[in-house]
């Protein structure tokens, strides 16, 4: 097939400028740490607030205060926030998920929300979701479900008591407490429970990264499992990985919890929602991939939270603040990674992939989408990884006590399912070395463990960095970076590919000389040169 070069950069621009018209159209919403998402999501942002409520009651170490904990961690009050009312007449046709209801707060100002589920005709009980707004900072005023003291906020909740909404056209009366019966639909204890229905059963079935996790621990609540027997001082049931938390105190209880909630619930149900947007995805489709950029979005939201802001820069609680707390550890930070502050290359990276993935979404590109996936998916084990090795050192090196091991414990669980995948022969010697009640930890035999499975992992001895000490300037002793094996040879091949390269180039230009050459030997020899003299000219004019 010919075309023509104009003909081929009109059909590129008009390709372009609808892919990327289409684009800014959605992109009218507050960025996510520097990541412009195409589609709402400041109520899935905000559940990392959750996750601030749960670790400011652990922190107290107390019995009351940990139940508190526990209860947030369960039942929420950041996240898709509804009321569940009681009407006092039956519901007189069936009301679809969704549908508009407005009523008004206790001081008389509109509540705007909709309907939670599709409920049918009769019924009495109806849960009520709150609308939200585009505005993190107010995204919606009604925070209740098991929150605490300042962190309740009822000022944009339906009036308490008995009072009138509007369902669509009609008119109910309806009665309720606000102060329990706001409740919230989306936990963090949800994001580890409903993995069986979203990942195990799901429609792209086998997701890879969670059969990693699934195949290791035998369970697909794992995660819930591992901080639920945390919180109470008990004994995990899994097929590896186990654990008996009653060895420890709250001190080391405290730091399993806050990071099985950040590092392993949390984890999976970001990858989820990635996985989410690739099932949805429709190929070649401009203009019909909406559901699929706000899984994606909402992915990103779950990786990095509200309290991140939208450039990234404050101290968040989930994935990206512990990318960049771990960058600073082993002086991975900046745009090339040899920093010691400033944000980690880790997310520069990946807010790179969060962005591709979302244009390719967005266009219809849903293989390429694929591939940036498990880009990110491989990424996010890095900070994991670091985490693990440091407190390997701690432990190992500098005397750490109950906190530091119980970190190390909490790291290798949420990490050592992939190594597991890769080598069990690793996975073993790591957690042989870090599990809760370890005898002893010998910091180089996990570093070594870990390291042997960067190329399965898809990861490099540059992503994950060496321990730095920043007294000295130097990397602790023993925990430096380590060389790719594959170093030379990637040298190797690029130099290869830009010598073919070379080559060709240079070799179409000596064919398209030695044609002109042949042209123009030719035409001499037929008496009409390409390049005539002034002589052969004058000649030519006074014939």
């Amino acid at each position: 097939m010919k075309l023509s070069v104009s003909l081929l950069a009109a059909a590129l621009a008009t390709t372009e400028s609808s892919v990327w018209g289409n684009l800014r159209r959605r992109l009218s919403f507050e960025k996510i740490a520097e990541y412009k998402p195409g589609s709402q999501v400041t109520d899935h942002c905000a559940l990392d607030r959750d996750q601030q409520a749960m670790e400011v009651q652990l922190a107290k170490m107390g019995t009351e205060s940990w139940a508190a904990a526990q209860k947030i961690y369960q039942e929420g009050g950041n996240s898709k926030s509804y009321a569940l009312m009681t009407l006092t007449e039956p519901l007189k046709t069936s009301v679809p998920k969704g549908t508009t209801i407005v009523g008004k707060n206790d001081a008389g100002n509109e509540v705007m929300g909709k309907m939670y589920d599709t409920t049918e005709a009769g019924n009495v009980i109806i849960k009520v979701q709150y609308q939200t707004s585009d505005i993190q900072e107010s995204y919606v005023e009604c925070q209740v479900g098991a929150l605490i003291g300042e962190d309740i906020n009822t000022s944009g909740c339906f009036a308490d008591g008995e009072n009138d909404i509007k369902i669509g056209d009609t008119t109910y009366t309806y009665t309720y407490t606000a102060a329990t019966d706001n409740k919230a639909g989306r936990t963090v204890k949800g994001f580890s429970t409903s993995l069986q229905e979203k990942l195990r059963d799901g429609p792209g079935a086998p997701y890879p990264d969670f059969t990693y996790f699934y195949d290791y621990y035998g369970t697909s609540d794992y995660a819930d499992q591992w901080v639920t027997a945390a919180f109470e001082g008990g004994r995990t049931d899994f097929k590896n990985g186990n654990a008996d938390f009653s060895q420890y105190g709250m001190i080391g209880r405290e730091q399993i919890i806050k990071k099985g909630t950040a590092y392993m619930n949390f984890f999976m149900y970001t990858i989820r929602e990635f996985e989410d947007a690739l099932d949805d995805c429709k190929r070649g489709c401009i203009n019909c991939n909406d559901d699929p950029v706000h899984a994606w979005d909402e992915g990103v939201c779950f990786y990095t939270g509200s309290i991140e802001g939208e450039d990234g820069t404050p101290s968040g609680y989930l994935l990206h603040q512990l990318a960049d707390k771990r960058s600073a550890d082993f002086k991975t930070g900046g745009p090339d990674g040899t920093d010691v502050d400033g944000q980690s290359k880790i997310n520069y990276d990946l807010m790179s992939l969060f962005s591709l993935g979302n244009f390719q979404l967005q266009s219809g590109n849903c293989s390429a989408a694929r591939k940036t996936k498990e880009q990110v998916a491989q990424l996010m084990y890095v900070p994991l990884i670091q985490g693990a090795l440091r407190y390997a050192f701690k432990v190992d090196k500098l005397q750490g006590g109950e906190k530091e091991k119980a970190e190390g414990a909490a790291f290798v669980a949420a990490v050592n399912p992939r190594v597991y995948a890769a080598s069990p022969e690793a996975a073993t010697t790591i957690y042989n070395n870090m599990k809760v009640g370890a005898s002893s930890t010998n910091a180089a035999d996990v570093k070594k463990a870990f390291e042997s499975v960067y190329p399965a992992m898809g990861i490099t001895c540059a992503d994950v960095g060496g321990l730095w000490d920043e007294a000295s300037t130097k990397y602790y002793d023993g925990m430096a970076p380590c060389t790719d094996a594959s170093n030379t040879k990637v040298v190797t091949q690029t130099n290869s590919t830009l010598a073919i390269a070379l080559g060709t180039t240079f070799g179409a230009l000596f064919a398209i000389a030695l044609v002109g050459i042949l042209y123009m030997r030719s035409r001499e020899k037929q008496g009409a040169p390409v390049f005539k003299t002034q002589e052969m000219s004058e000649s030519s004019s006074s014939a």
